[in-house]
């Protein structure tokens, strides 16, 4: 039954069973920037030669503008589903959420010309903010990666790791590894993600976790050592919109990992208390 003949039947309870149907069978969600927020016309390979002699102060200090000014690819912007489900210690009934991620990390540029982008935290949440996202937990990394339609083995780099000329490298080996195939991508970065160990650590701290290898098992162990401004080529950010579907309810993320119920779907640790940098 379609809403326009639930709502010709008064059937109040046939028009909720299909809006949640509608949003629980979504192929995709479409993040929109601000209105106030404009595309401009700057291309990937263009922005890192301009910033290729730039420290990572200089080089953020020019991008984060560019990216909360809506200079990124705007298939971006199209959030893929990730369906996770959990067993309720108290009723033994299954609990199912959805939750949507972009497709690939967050670059810069236009869709005929774009690079991935490594960011501090920061920057990452300021960005976050502006499209009501949040970044990842280390068990969405997980659970991304498991959904992902591409998977690609890691490719490490030696020299000059945070320099930009390694970032945009990096980024063209990727694209020679995908082929332009189309689809979630993942075992290319390792993420940035939120942890409830960042809520104990110094306050400079930054959490990163993944870059998952073919056989599943990530590179990366969730690691807090690096300050939180340190940011090299094999750093990603993932976005995650705000909003869970929880057994077809909408919920904020937050409210999902304050609830003891819920908070399994979106993360593994003892505590998950930690909620934005």
């Amino acid at each position: 039954m379609t809403i326009k003949k639930a709502i010709e039947h008064k059937n109040l309870s046939y028009l909720v069973l299909v809006v949640i149907l509608c949003i629980s069978c979504r192929t995709h969600l479409l993040v929109r920037y601000p209105l106030s927020k404009t595309r401009n016309t700057l291309s990937g390979s263009a922005f890192f030669d301009s910033v290729k002699s730039m420290s990572w102060k200089q080089r953020e200090a020019v991008a984060l503008p560019l990216l909360l000014a809506g200079d990124m690819p705007s298939f971006l912007l199209r959030f893929v589903p990730i369906h996770v489900s959990i067993v309720d210690s108290a009723t033994h009934k299954n609990i199912k959420a959805t939750y949507y991620v972009s497709a690939d990390y967050v670059s810069i540029g236009n869709n005929d010309d774009w690079a991935r982008l490594p960011l501090t935290p920061m920057a990452a949440q300021q960005l976050a903010d502006t499209l009501h996202c949040f970044l990842p937990t280390k068990k969405m990394v997980d659970d991304i990666y498991k959904h992902s339609q591409i998977k690609l083995p890691p490719i490490p780099m030696y020299a000059f790791r945070d320099s930009g000329i390694t970032m945009y490298q990096h980024h063209l080996i990727i694209e020679g590894q995908r082929k332009q195939k189309k689809g979630l991508i993942a075992g290319i970065k390792k993420d940035l993600v939120i942890s409830s160990k960042l809520t104990s650590a110094k306050p400079d701290r930054e959490a990163i976790y993944g870059w998952h290898q073919l056989n599943g098992k990530p590179i990366q162990p969730l690691y807090l050592g690096h300050i939180n401004w340190w940011v090299d080529y094999s750093h990603g950010t993932r976005l995650a919109y705000r909003y869970i579907v929880v057994d077809g309810k909408k919920i904020d993320y937050i409210q999902v990992l304050q609830n003891p119920r819920f908070r399994k779907l979106l993360c593994d640790e003892d505590v998950c208390d930690f909620y934005r940098y």
